[in-house]
């Protein structure tokens, strides 16, 4: 545990250590929603709107519970075949086009918004427009507090006007059960309905579509696995599960839980108030937890990484995340076996998450 200063907000203690972090994100005498009431540390000078994900029990539990069952892992398995239909389609689709492909825009994008838009209720079609509060939302530094906040409201009416066709036309997707939940039962306010839309629409698509070529730049790094992976495609769900403790989506710590009575982190006294960031990335190479924490290896066993994260807040649509990597990079090991890049990525900057804006392949 170290103390650290963010661009924003207060100062904060950085739990690096496996143990730590996981006890951080389990314990419920750290919350979240007490960020909304102080100057919480961040690497933008905007002030995100929390939803779900600030939160405490018992409303971070109503809402959960809500939207929960569209995320089983019975259910997201029935989904499977869907899945894997539309990353065979896909890939079609980027071979179709040539040498050399942007892996991102051509395949790695338009899986998992899709997945997400049939689930949710969103037309497909308007994927232009949502990427561009996307990007807002996980901008770190690139807009100002007023741009963020516009984009974030822009985001919010258009949230609400599909809402109001949906409440005239219900379909058999989540935001029906959800405008069901509210207008029925009255078990969230239209507010949260909205918020929880947009984070389900946000965080079901952008994360995947920087872990798929954030793997196959990895993978394409080392050779001799991504042999392994063409020459045995059983292995994908296990090396999946590796990548995702290896490859770290956060381009850093943030998410800040606060210390609701003192508490004892690691040695550290952490003091009722004190904000707690979590270095999920460093966590999860602690070789303290892991053997060999900076190889990559298919056969790890009891492979129990923060990947998703841990506690209540563990990611709401890990297993929709799971069949998406492992469907996407399946296809690509034994459809592409020589795929191999054709030029630099494009980065990422000023995001909360990290990965390839755009990566150039061939075969």
């Amino acid at each position: 545990m170290i103390r650290v200063q963010l661009p924003y907000g207060e100062p904060a203690w950085l739990a690096t250590r496996y143990a730590d972090a996981r006890f951080v994100l389990g314990d419920k005498r750290f919350s979240r929603a007490m960020a909304a009431e102080r100057d919480a540390p961040r690497l933008s000078p905007g002030v995100r709107p929390g939803g779900i994900l600030q939160m405490d029990p018992p409303d971070h539990t109503r809402l959960r519970r809500l939207v929960a069952k569209a995320f089983t892992i019975r259910r997201v398995e029935q989904l499977r075949p869907r899945v894997r239909e539309l990353s065979e389609r896909y890939l079609d689709e980027l071979v179709a086009l040539g040498a050399p492909v942007d892996l991102v825009e051509n395949y790695a994008l338009p899986i998992p918004v899709a997945v997400i838009c049939e689930l949710l209720g969103v037309p497909v079609d308007d994927r232009p427009r949502f990427r561009v509060w996307s990007d807002a939302a996980l901008s770190t530094s690139g807009l100002t507090a007023e741009e963020f906040t516009r984009n974030q409201e822009e985001l919010r009416d258009y949230m609400r006007g599909l809402i109001a066709q949906r409440r005239a036309e219900p379909a058999d997707d989540l935001m029906t059960d959800l405008i069901a939940a509210r207008d029925e039962q009255d078990r969230l306010t239209e507010l949260e309905m909205v918020d929880l839309c947009r984070g389900i629409l946000i965080a079901g698509h952008e994360t995947t579509a920087s872990q798929i070529p954030n793997f196959v730049y990895v993978l394409q790094e080392r050779p001799e696995q991504w042999k392994q992976l063409c020459a045995d495609p059983e292995l994908v769900k296990p090396a999946v599960e590796e990548l995702l403790r290896f490859v770290p989506l956060g381009a850093g710590a943030s998410f800040p839980r606060y210390a609701a009575e003192d508490v004892e982190v690691g040695g550290v006294l952490v003091k009722q108030g004190e904000p707690v960031l979590v270095a999920v990335g460093a966590a999860n190479r602690d070789g303290l937890r892991f053997g060999a924490p900076e190889e990559l290896r298919f056969d790890r066993e009891e492979n129990q990484h923060l990947g998703f994260g841990h506690g209540v807040h563990h990611c709401l649509g890990a297993p929709l995340a799971r069949v998406e990597l492992q469907e996407a990079l399946r296809a690509l090991v034994t459809r592409l076996p020589s795929l191999r890049l054709a030029g630099d990525p494009v980065w990422k900057t000023e995001m909360l998450v990290r990965g390839p804006r755009t990566m150039p392949v061939a075969w």
